[in-house]
This record gives C-alpha cells, structure tokens and sequence, in this order.
C-alpha cells in the first residue's frame, strides 16, 4: 500500500470510531431519560411487565393487541401521542 491510501483508510477508521462513540452516547443519554408507563399501546407479547390487573406478572406476556391493562415504557410526555394513558385502569392492583 502506498503512504497516500494508508492516510485515507486510517481516516476512515478514525471517522467509524467517532460515529459510533457517538451513537453510543446519544443512546446513553436516551436510556436515562425520564420514562412514563403508557397504558394502551403495547402489541400482544410486547408488554413491558405485569399485567396491572394481576392476570400475569412478566413482560411479553400480554395476550391482545392495546389491552388497557397492559403498558410499555414511554418517553416522559409522549403517551398520548402515542395513543395511549398514564392512568390506570380501574381495578388496577
């Protein structure tokens, strides 16, 4: 190899590594974010934890598509954008 296409792969390297240190951080930061538990939205299987209602205790286990009972972790303020509540249900354990 010649010194001209050393120079250039270490650059690519150079600019790979920076890429992903920087998705790293910015996924970091995302996963510290403040989080709501958005009733409503999750898919069958998708749930985040037990069910409010006590009729399972694990994530995934949700049996429907958007059960009010069941809820996934939402970023703070963005439920009802997505369709969904913080509130409870009725009944709820």
């Amino acid at each position: 190899m010649s010194l001209r296409s050393d120079t250039k792969c270490a650059a690519a390297i150079a600019a790979l590594a920076l890429t992903i240190a920087q998705a790293t951080v910015a996924h970091a930061a995302s996963a510290d974010a403040p989080k709501d538990k958005c009733f409503g939205i999750s898919r069958a299987g998708q749930n985040d934890c037990a069910s409010v209602m006590g009729t399972h205790s694990c994530a995934g286990q949700a049996r429907k598509d958007y059960d009010p009972t069941e809820w996934k972790y939402v970023a703070s303020g963005t439920c009802a954008k997505a369709g969904g509540t913080i509130n409870m249900p009725k009944g709820a354990k």
